[in-house]
């Protein structure tokens, strides 16, 4: 099993800070993330210690506040995290994108209270989180959801299926999205449910063709007892705060996915080098030179256009169109470089002698979720001719 050091990326960060992190994420994925990753994909091991060494090293709560334990970095800075971690290991940078999303709803809506009891554990105690929006029977139309949280004096009941849960089974603490009121988006109030509350079960993590690592299960709800004081925001504001958290989660998603295509790439280079056909090495034939330029294109492009989506939310601007952008046009871009890298292997990218056919089947769910790339096709529609009539 190959086990680079990856070529170095030329990166534009904004201080000497972000340099340091940068330094200090590479060095963590080279000594701890990647020479296991393949060992521990096959055997779909999830690697709970590298979430709490993430956590120790405070790069679980990068773009929240320093007064709650917050890495207090851009999401220009934060989401180049995430591309070094996912190529070494996208269970690991997946997973960060993950736990950044449940902490979302609680740094951003909730009250200074809700703040100063839990953000300091969900951000660098150790702790991981999962984000429970899907269901069995709604995925892309979210809004139709039937999970229900009834009132019961100061308590709220929540009964329910959540499904397609990254960390369903392992997470210490979930953002859960459940009806309390009518049908439609209007109806739906977020929760922040402790990973093992009573009446809270996981089914068996679902069979995957990759991120083996990663448990996703789905979670059954009998009636899990909910103090009001975990509610988040208002009643009703659900869904609107489950749409704003999936716009930076997208941004995650799209880092993740310049990060395997530019693992896909590494290899596909030091292979090309390496190889030796008709007395010389294959990366002297013009065909694959040319592949291996347009993959090096795709991924630079992907890059810009992710950045490009974290300074206008850093500098407070709307980005949703943006954040939809980047998510379709990176893991696209991952999926054609992964099976590329494939075929500059040959036979042997055909193995798992070599990481790319890994690369190749993770790549693949990263244009699933987070909304499928047919729905950030429909939301860059939406902001470029209004929404469809009906």
């Amino acid at each position: 099993m190959s086990d680079r050091t990856p070529r170095p990326v030329e990166r534009q960060l904004p201080t000497e800070e972000a340099e340091d992190l940068l330094a200090l994420v590479r060095d963590i994925a080279q000594r701890e993330i990647r020479p296991t990753a393949a060992e521990e994909e096959d055997a779909g091991r999830f690697p709970r210690e590298l979430f709490t060494l993430l956590s120790a090293s405070g790069l679980l709560g990068l773009p929240y506040g320093s007064e709650y334990g917050g890495g207090e970095q851009p999401y220009e800075v934060y989401l180049q995290v995430l591309e070094e971690l996912a190529a070494a290991r996208l269970t690991v940078g997946l997973g960060v994108s993950v736990h950044t999303l449940a902490c979302h709803a609680l740094a951003g809506y909730g009250t200074k209270e809700q703040a100063a009891d839990h953000l300091p554990a969900m951000l660098g105690g150790g702790l991981l989180g999962a984000y429970c929006l899907s269901e069995p029977a709604s995925g892309s139309d979210a809004a139709s959801l039937r999970t229900k949280a009834a009132r019961d004096g100061d308590d709220w009941l929540i009964t329910g299926t959540k499904a397609w849960i990254t960390h369903g089974g392992v997470a210490d603490f979930l953002t859960v999205l459940a009806r309390t009121g009518a049908e439609g988006a209007r109806g739906i109030t977020a929760f922040l449910v402790p990973g093992d509350a009573p009446g809270l079960t996981a089914a068996p993590p679902e069979r995957k063709m990759g991120m083996k690592g990663s448990p996703t299960a789905q979670l059954h709800f009998d009636g899990v007892r909910v103090p009001d004081s975990r509610r988040i925001g208002e009643e009703g504001q659900g869904f609107a705060i489950a749409l704003s958290a999936l716009d930076s989660g997208r941004l995650g998603i799209a880092a993740c996915a310049v990060g395997v295509a530019g693992a896909a790439l590494d290899e596909a280079v030091s292979y090309a080098r390496e190889r030796r056909q008709f007395g010389r090495p294959v990366a002297d034939f013009q065909g694959l030179r040319f592949l291996l330029a347009d993959m090096a294109t795709q991924i630079e492009a992907g890059r810009a256009l992710y950045l490009a989506a974290a300074r206008l939310r850093d500098a407070g601007r709307p980005f949703s169109e943006q954040a939809a952008m980047a998510k379709l046009f990176c893991t696209d871009m991952a999926m054609r470089v992964t099976v590329d890298a494939v075929q500059v292997l040959g036979g042997y990218g055909y193995t798992m002698d070599f990481p790319v056919e890994r690369y190749m089947r993770e790549a693949k769910v990263l244009q699933i979720v987070e909304g499928t790339n047919q729905i950030q096709r429909l939301v860059i529609a939406r902001h470029l001719a209004g929404p469809e009539s009906r």
